[in-house]
């Protein structure tokens, strides 16, 4: 069984808990810096590990242990959506398992992308040998070779505040290589502050000629990134559809928004639409990360809101997506940053700084 926030109310009421609103990460979170990171924090999670690792071994699969305990961090052994997703999913899950239900209650989760599957393992619509069975079979779709790929561009200015200028010019952008011969290019992810553009591999070429190169940096391309959240994974999808049947999914016990700000109760979800969303719908559609956390915070009003580790890349998207309704009283980058000195309400548990504000459990140093 997974961690439910409701099986346990422990020694204080739940009146006195936080509300919380806790963000799966996608793919990408995973980098050298994270290297260790099950070992480090996750130590007394071995029967969740050791189940991954038995389901992978039947897949003739690495392990996550190994993966994770590796010497060195290996971009070609690391990142390749076979071995990146489940190690990823087996994180954010122990960090999941971490938050201390003493002090918060978990009104609902989402996630980014790839993040949306951990969510529903978070919120128990899947259960721990369901989830890894769907998130390795969908991140193992490419293991014989990626389809497309994906590039991040920024929309944003320095404040964090979203220019509604630069997002119509990425449209315009998608739209002119989208009418040149043997070109696809289409919006995969809206990001926060940034646009994540995927496509095959000329409309990638002739999107990174287009679009004005800012910092030295953008448009990047994200490497061992396939075209998620496009029409090209239609294959993707229905191989999906095929290999891993609705009764995998169950209704969730928390409340999930999903990449269009779609709301999954627990008493109302049909588990056929949520099997049609998640292997069909997410998969060849854009994923609105922005509108998911907009959503949430709206329909839940949480007093935090939790980012699931490894990493802490997307902090930065949540807070711009925050920003730009203006939650927590956060009107720029600066407000932000000061609230969050004062008082943090945007909680990442990958950043180690912060993540003892989250669980009581000591990690090994």
């Amino acid at each position: 069984m997974s961690f439910n926030p409701h099986s346990d109310q422990s020694q204080h009421g739940s009146a006195e808990r936080e509300r919380v609103v806790v963000v799966a990460p996608g793919r990408g979170c995973y980098n050298k810096t994270e290297l260790g990171y099950l070992a480090k924090y996750h130590a007394d999670k071995k029967q969740l590990v050791a189940g991954i690792d038995h389901f992978r071994a039947k897949q003739q699969q690495a392990a996550i242990s190994q993966l994770d305990q590796a010497k060195k961090y290996n971009f070609k052994l690391h990142t390749p959506g076979e071995n990146a997703s489940a190690l990823i999913y087996a994180c954010a899950l122990a960090d999941f398992m971490d938050i201390d239900q003493s002090r918060y209650e978990v009104v609902a989760v989402t996630g980014n992308s790839m993040g949306w599957y951990i969510a529903m393992a978070c919120a128990d619509a899947l259960s721990q040998p369901n989830a890894i069975e769907v998130i390795n079979t969908m991140g193992s779709m490419m293991a014989d070779g990626l389809i497309g790929g994906q590039i991040i561009y920024p929309v944003m200015d320095a404040h964090w505040q979203v220019n509604s200028q630069a997002k119509k010019a990425v449209e315009q952008v998608i739209q002119q290589v989208s009418q040149i011969d043997g070109c696809e290019l289409y919006l995969s992810i809206n990001l926060g502050g940034y646009q994540v553009i995927a496509g095959n591999e000329a409309g990638l070429s002739q999107a990174v000629e287009l679009l004005p190169s800012i910092d030295d940096k953008y448009p990047l391309r994200l490497y061992n990134h396939g075209a998620f959240h496009t029409p090209l994974m239609q294959d993707i999808s229905q191989r999906g559809q095929e290999l891993l049947p609705v009764h995998l999914f169950q209704a969730p016990t928390i409340p999930m928004v999903d990449g269009r700000g779609h709301l999954w109760y627990p008493l109302s979800t049909d588990i056929r639409q949520l099997h049609q969303y998640t292997l069909r719908n997410q998969v060849v559609e854009p994923y609105d990360f922005t509108r998911a956390i907009q959503v949430a915070v709206k329909e839940f009003a949480p007093d935090k809101v939790i980012i699931l580790g490894p990493g802490n890349t997307l902090g930065g998207a949540t807070a711009q997506s925050l920003i730009d309704i203006n939650w927590f009283a956060w009107a720029d980058k600066a407000s932000f940053s000061t609230a969050q000195v004062k008082q943090p309400q945007l909680i990442s548990m990958g950043d180690e700084a912060q993540r003892h504000l989250i669980t009581q459990r000591h990690f090994v140093t």
